[in-house]
Formats: structure tokens, C-alpha cells, sequence
């Protein structure tokens, strides 16, 4: 079959749905810096780690060896509810850009929560449950994340706590609200009920948030309240490891009809999608199977991997997490009120840091009214309404297209559409009532968050 007959949307079967979870950095040859103690320097082992996260999520968090990780059968049952998900040819693009590319996306949006951030949600929360803990607590940027839990945690029948950036609580108030119907506490971040949300407004008076202030207040609570436990939505080892189904299906249905990208790109803001994304292909890349060109996607107004350093730093605002080594802005670094709230984290994961500096993948910023003019393109002719995230992906997909149109190569370009745009409307407004502006932070702002970076 040629790539011409493929169907618009490829299905695995229910049976084909990831039995396990890729591991990729067992595949590694330089393995992401472990995340260190504040005090010391000293790397994080499983009994420092127990105060914040679950246990089975810590030796997840830690395992930097074993290639695949079992799916309890639990989960596995889960996933069946929205798993597999489509990868879909984008005809429709293709034709209207007149590209010689051939354009496939793997669509995450297809369950109640809207984004692949169910993937980890439902394991972090199986976990807890399984460890008899009364509830858990998290921040969310966008609202996707802290959606994803909330319907997880009401599956399961645990308590969950979202601290949500506020720039999104303000212009998100329907996703605020499925959150709240399915169980969830939801609170402005940063807010006036934890110590450390007190002390953020009180040096950043009339800040709207970032996701490292939420992180802080979600840790704060999690450590003084016996049976609860902090989840994360991205960056972690974990939350990658989990999110390996979405490249593990869309590698088995591409291979199903003998497709091989040669351009993989995903949305870049704490590395959860993209990671999961490629790490199937990167396996191949590190083991030297195959060749594949990696591009990650991120907002110009929260650069991390293309203006940022490759170095040791606080997870969160507030400077009680533990370190990770990874590209960043600096924790001190509070960007823009970009409505891509998913993307608005200083820091980037260190797997997909340590990808990034070991010369594995590139990464490219882009300014959000060039992200919507995308996303419109690509809504009046997909029928999806992104989410703005995954429409940096689009904009950088239809990019690479169109340098296809250019020089007349036929290349087959793979990308991550995590997820909906249906509760982003206020930025979709304001993008159509040309009210919407772009803002990239300066080098001497860049250089101010560089210099408080911790040393030790």
C-alpha cells in the first residue's frame, strides 16, 4: 500500500493498546542528572523522595535502566475507555498548503479530558490509591493536567487538590469548572492560603502566576497533610515513562502500513508529549536502528531550551522542590501571560534536556500570533479546534511543509496534537478581534533570572 491509499485515520485494536511502557532512558547512553538536594548538592534517593511522591512512582522516577516497565491490568482496563488513540493523515492540510510533504498527527484530545495528560493522570492516582493515601495535590497551567486528575482521582475515589496558575484560572473558568465537577478543590495560584503563595504575592504583587509558583503551593500542601502525596503533570521521569504509550501507538500504526517519519515534532513546555511522543523513535536514533529529525516546539515567551541553560535549578518558585538539571529560565522567572498556559514552565525535563544538549533533537521558539494563525489554518481545514499548545506543533509542522513545497521533497512529517482547544476561547477571542500581542523577554530579563540560579 502507498502512503497515497493510507486511510484518513489509522486504528489500532483494542488488543494492540501499549501492554507496556518505554523506558528510553535505559537507551541513553549519557542518562539525565538525578535531582539533587538543595543543601548538598547530593542526588535524591528513594527514602528523601518518599515525603513528596508515592513510592511505586519514586522507583519509576529513579529507574534509569530497565527498558520496559510492565502497565498493571488495572490501568491497561483504563486506557481501553479512550485508548487507542487516531493518527490521522492530514489531507486536508496537505492540499491546502499545496506541500508535497505527507502530514500525520497523533490526536490526544479524544477522552473527557481533552489532552493526553490522562495517560499519567490515571497511573499517578492508581498508585496512591494503591498506597491507601487519602488524596493528592497538583498545579495545572492550562487546566488540562489538573482535569485529567480530577477525573482520575473521582474514578478512583481520592481527594484531589488543584492549584491552578491564575492568569488561567481568570481565563479559564469552564475548565475551573469540569474540574469541580468531577470532585476537584480549585484554587488561584498563587493564593493566600499556603505560606509559600503568601510570601510569591507579597514580592510579586499583582503577579498572575506561573506554574513553578502553583508547584510550590501544591508541595506545601502535600508535605503538611498526613495520606496525601504531590503528582505532576510533566517534566518528571515518571510522567515521560507514562506518556511513552502515545509514540508507542503511533509508531505501531505507522509501521502497520510501512510509513517511516522523517520529521517528529511536539509541543515543548515541561516535555511530558513530547517525550512520550518520540521516545519510541529516539530509542531507534540511540541504538543507532534509524535516523529520525526531532523538533521541539516552544512559546518565544517562555524559552527554556533555546534561551536558557543547561543547568541545576529549583523545580519550583518558591525554592522547596528539589533541583533538576535541565534547561531553564531561572525559577525566579515569571513569562508573560501567554495563553498557552501549558507551556508557561521555566524549566524543561531532564530527559528531554539531556536529548536536547547530547545533540539529539532541535528545538525552535515561536510567538503566539503566528501559533493561532496555525491553529486557524489548520481548524477550518482538519475540523479539530487545537489546543494552543499542540498548535505550536502546527505552526512548526505546516513550517516544515511548506520548505517541502520549496525544494519539492517529499518528506513524511509526524505531529503531537495533544489536545482540544474548546475551554481556550477567550484567547481565541481576543486572537480574531486582533486584541492578541506577543512578548519576548529581553536578555538583561533573561540574565537577572540567570544570576539567582543556585550554587553549590
Amino acid at each position: 500500500m502507498t502512503e497515497q491509499n493510507i486511510p484518513y485515520k489509522i486504528y489500532l485494536s483494542e488488543n494492540e493498546i501499549p501492554k507496556q511502557w518505554y523506558n528510553v532512558r535505559a537507551d541513553m547512553k549519557q542518562k539525565p542528572a538525578p535531582l539533587a538536594n538543595p543543601a548538598t548538592g547530593e542526588p535524591l534517593g528513594f527514602e528523601e523522595l518518599r515525603p513528596v511522591f508515592c513510592d511505586e512512582l519514586i522507583k519509576q522516577e529513579l529507574d534509569n535502566d530497565t527498558a520496559y516497565i510492565d502497565i498493571p491490568q488495572e490501568i491497561q482496563d483504563f486506557y481501553k475507555m479512550y485508548r487507542p488513540a487516531p493518527l490521522v493523515r492530514a489531507y486536508c492540510l496537505e492540499k491546502a498548503l499545496d506541500t508535497p510533504a505527507k502530514i500525520y498527527y497523533k490526536f490526544e484530545g479524544n477522552n473527557t479530558s481533552g489532552s493526553h495528560k490522562l495517560n499519567s493522570a490515571i497511573v499517578q492516582a492508581y498508585y496512591a490509591k494503591q498506597q491507601g493515601l487519602k488524596g493528592v495535590t497538583t498545579e495545572t497551567g492550562a487546566g488540562q493536567w489538573g482535569t485529567a486528575l480530577s477525573m482520575a482521582c473521582a474514578y478512583l475515589g481520592l481527594d484531589c487538590r488543584v492549584y491552578m496558575v491564575k492568569v488561567s484560572y481568570e481565563q479559564k473558568p469552564f475548565r475551573r469548572e469540569v474540574m469541580r465537577t468531577y470532585g476537584a478543590s480549585v484554587v488561584a495560584s498563587p493564593s493566600m492560603e499556603t505560606e509559600i503563595g503568601r510570601k510569591i504575592n507579597a514580592e510579586h504583587p499583582g503577579t498572575t502566576g506561573s506554574l513553578g509558583c502553583a508547584i510550590s503551593e501544591a508541595v506545601e500542601v502535600a508535605v503538611s497533610n498526613p495520606g496525601y502525596r504531590y503528582v505532576l503533570g510533566s517534566v518528571l521521569n515518571q510522567v515521560l515513562l507514562h506518556q511513552s504509550v502515545i509514540g508507542l501507538e503511533a509508531k505501531a500504526a505507522l509501521d502497520k502500513y510501512g510509513v517511516t517519519p522523517d520529521i517528529i515534532i511536539g509541543c515543548a513546555g515541561g516535555g511530558s508529549n513530547l517525550g512520550g511522543l518520540i521516545s519510541p523513535f529516539m530509542g531507534e536514533k540511540l541504538r543507532g536502528e534509524k535516523d529520525y529529525r526531532f523538533i521541539a516546539v516552544e512559546p518565544a515567551s517562555c524559552p527554556s531550551l533555546t534561551r536558557g541553560v543547561f543547568a541545576y535549578d529549583f523545580c519550583d518558585t518558591g525554592m522547596i522542590c528539589p533541583l533538576a538539571k535541565m534547561y531553564t529560565l531561572g525559577s525566579n522567572f515569571i513569562p508573560s501571560a501567554n495563553h498557552a498556559g501549558g507551556l508557561r514552565y521555566h524549566g524543561m525535563s531532564p530527559v528531554v534536556s539531556q536529548l536536547y544538549h547530547d545533540g539529539y533533537m532541535e528545538a525552535v521558539s515561536v510567538e503566539q500570533t503566528a501559533v493561532f494563525e496555525a491553529a486557524t489554518k489548520f481548524a477550518r481545514v482538519e475540523g479539530i479546534l487545537p489546543a494552543p499548545e499542540s498548535s505550536h506543533a502546527i505552526k512548526a509542522a505546516i513550517d516544515e511543509a511548506m520548505k517541502c513545497k520549496e525544494t519539492g521533497e517529499a518528506k513524511t512529517i509526524l505531529f503531537g496534537l495533544t489536545g482540544t482547544g474548546y475551554f481556550d476561547l477567550v484567547a481565541y477571542e481576543k486572537f480574531n478581534n486582533k486584541q492578541m500581542v506577543d512578548y519576548i523577554p529581553t536578555d538583561e530579563e533573561l540574565q537577572a533570572s540567570f544570576a539567582k540560579l543556585p550554587k553549590f
